[in-house]
């Protein structure tokens, strides 16, 4: 069973929110510093929703897959964040 990602969720929508602030702040042509302001703590909200996803799949879905009899499943997880981390580099 997947992990219940519901304060994650919460917090994209708040994301959602800002991004549409800035929809606007650059329609009204605002000050470029405010956009790169806002820009900024956008990308900061979207990393602690990553690092929370990250953090409860490792607690979860990684954990439960060493602990089972399942050794494929275990390496196919690892397999999976090695991808993702090779990705971001």
């Amino acid at each position: 069973m997947h992990p219940n990602h519901d304060n994650q969720l919460v917090r994209l929508k708040k994301v959602e929110g800002q991004v549409r602030g800035i929809q606007t702040m650059i329609e009204e042509r605002r000050y470029c510093m405010d956009l790169l302001s806002q820009i900024r703590a956008v990308t900061g909200a979207m990393r602690k929703i990553e690092s929370g996803i990250l953090e409860s799949h490792l607690q979860h879905c990684v954990n439960d897959a060493l602990h089972s009899k399942n050794s494929k499943d275990a390496a196919v997880k690892i397999k999976e964040i090695t991808r993702l981390f090779e990705k971001m580099n």
